[in-house]
């Protein structure tokens, strides 16, 4: 669907300037249910964008199943799938919003350097299995799983589009709205017949997915689209064609029937026993950069478009009520590319020092070409909005508040009565936590290893999984990602009651507020996890912690 390798290609003059409130910078790409944009959050973090074809939008069984789907896409948190950021399936057209990928599909990467090696074959089915394991968790089948559906960042692949194939009843052949969903080589014998999809119909096309990376063709081979699904329905799959280490895996993907087939957690043990040292190595980043190689960084947003836009903010009509989340509208842009002058007055935000610049370019870069290397290194994923947002806010207020010249040239003497200020925000970048350690509100904020005497601790169990908890502080995530803030987690702590989070279900950029009982509010933004692609739990996580003291 969408990836950093292809051209950034201009806007055409057929599309739209701006939509649901998101500018879009470029075009990336069409697909059968839509053309899909590159746009940003008001924070700046790069974002595709689909908007759904006009002929699709008239349908009402389309908006029916569009609704449907990306209410259940809303509930998908995991580590190798691009997550649902914004949605609006009342707008006219219908479009939605995922965080962007910068690397290219499986396909791209094909037919670019050809069938990929064995170790990086492996690595891929166990980041799709993950991924599978959060959709499928979420009630979710994905019916239309492909090589163009996974994309393939430095840190391993991400699965696209899941739950969205059932709303577009569309298949690659063009049945048309109500037709059999699925794009023929990579169909399981249900598809074919017709019958009823369940998660394994999803670890067939994992199969043939996989299949494609190892041999950099169909499984089934090309053909009419009739000829294909009448191999996969009458016919076992040729696994001689396929490496032999590798046969058993796809043993476990590809039976006929689906009651035969692994589950997405018996094909991460697979991979895990073959993988052996390098998977308790991590080795999984440097397969990737391999294969990926450096991709291409998404544009900047323009900084005078996104001043115009706040600038029509309070033109634009109040959204209608729905009954669902609120979609990101002009409004927040404006708030978010609007600073103070010292006098008070409201300015766009223009551009900003050279020091910000660069360390914010750095971060969208990690996510291309860095993440990796830092997951080796143990030096951690600077994911620091929330801080710099709080920060620049906090700056703001000093700027507006401080002290003013009198008539004489001399400093004003302060009011008796000062506005008291705001918690100052506290960043910690790069904190890690593990099963042996501990994290505290307080400094100092990380425990070394064997002191689990912090507030926060992990604790892990065959059963029950990896979780994040405290004895006194808790928890709650925000809805959106990027939406973290002190105001965000003040609200999103208003009535939290919990005092532990799974963490399988976290992705890079997922955020946890926290408040502890002395008052003191942290956001928590997940940076890294150990051992990409192995296991749902994670033993270890490294993060940015930002605390804000004694903000109530």
């Amino acid at each position: 669907m969408h990836s950093a390798t292809e051209a950034f290609r201009p806007l055409r003059a057929d599309d739209p300037q701006s939509v649901g409130g998101y500018r879009l910078a470029a075009r990336l790409g069409s697909g059968g249910m839509g053309r899909v944009y590159l746009s940003h959050t008001g924070g700046g973090r790069p974002v595709a964008l689909k908007v759904v074809h006009p002929e699709l939008a008239e349908d009402p069984t389309f908006r029916r199943r569009f609704r449907r789907e990306v209410e259940a896409a809303r509930r998908v948190r995991g580590a190798y799938t691009a997550e649902l950021i914004d949605a609006d399936a009342e707008a006219t057209p219908p479009w939605l919003a995922t965080v962007y990928v910068p690397g290219p599909s499986l396909s791209e990467a094909v037919r670019r350097r050809g069938p990929l090696p064995d170790a990086a074959v492996v690595w891929l089915v166990a980041g799709v299995a993950e991924a599978l394991a959060a959709v499928h968790a979420a009630g979710i089948v994905h019916r239309d799983l492909k090589p163009s559906n996974v994309l393939l960042a430095a840190d391993g692949p991400r699965v696209i589009d899941f739950g969205i194939s059932q709303a577009s009843g569309l298949t690659a052949t063009g049945t048309g709205t109500g037709g059999t969903i699925g794009t023929p080589q990579y169909m399981a014998p249900e598809q074919g017949l017709a019958g009823e999809t369940s998660p394994a119909t999803d670890v067939f096309a994992l199969g043939q997915t996989a299949a494609y990376a190892a041999l950099g063709r169909p499984l089934y081979g090309d053909g009419p689209s009739l000829t294909v699904l009448f191999r996969i329905v009458h016919s076992a799959p040729d696994l001689t064609q396929l490496p032999e280490p590798l046969r058993p895996l796809f043993e476990l993907c590809l039976a006929t029937a689906p009651e035969e087939r692994a589950t997405p957690a018996e094909i991460l043990a697979w991979c895990r026993a073959y993988l052996g040292e390098e998977a308790a190595a991590g080795g999984g980043p440097a397969v990737w950069r391999d294969v990926v190689g450096t991709a291409e960084e998404a544009p900047a947003p323009d900084a005078g478009r996104v001043t115009a836009l706040a600038g029509e903010a309070g033109k634009r009509p109040a959204a209608p009520q729905t009954g669902r989340s609120t979609p990101a509208v002009p409004a927040a842009h404006a708030a978010r590319t609007a600073e103070a002058t010292p006098d008070g007055r409201a300015v766009a935000a223009g551009p900003r020092p050279a020091g910000r610049k660069r360390r914010r370019t750095v971060r969208v870069a990690a996510v291309a070409a860095v993440t990796g290397a830092l997951a080796l290194g143990g030096l951690g994923w600077k994911l620091m909005d929330g801080t710099d947002r709080a920060a620049g806010r906090e700056a703001t207020a000093n700027r507006s508040s401080g002290p003013t010249p009198s008539a004489g040239g001399s400093p004003a003497p302060a009011p008796a009565a000062s506005v008291s200020q705001p918690p100052r925000p506290v960043p910690h970048p790069g904190v890690e936590l593990n099963e042996k350690n501990s994290i505290s509100l307080k400094e100092p904020v990380q425990h070394e290893d064997g002191d689990r005497s912090g507030d926060i601790r992990m604790r892990c169990g065959m059963a029950s999984g990896c979780r994040m908890e405290s004895d006194d502080s808790v928890f709650s995530m925000p809805q959106k990602a990027g939406t973290g803030s002190l105001d965000a987690c003040r609200e999103q702590l208003r009535h939290a009651r919990q005092h532990d989070l799974t963490l399988h279900v976290m992705a890079a950029g997922s955020e946890v507020c926290v408040r502890h009982p002395s008052g003191d509010i942290a956001l928590f933004v997940i940076g890294i996890k150990s051992a990409p692609g192995l296991s749902k739990d994670p033993s270890w996580i490294r993060a940015d912690l930002t605390v804000w003291r004694a903000a109530p």
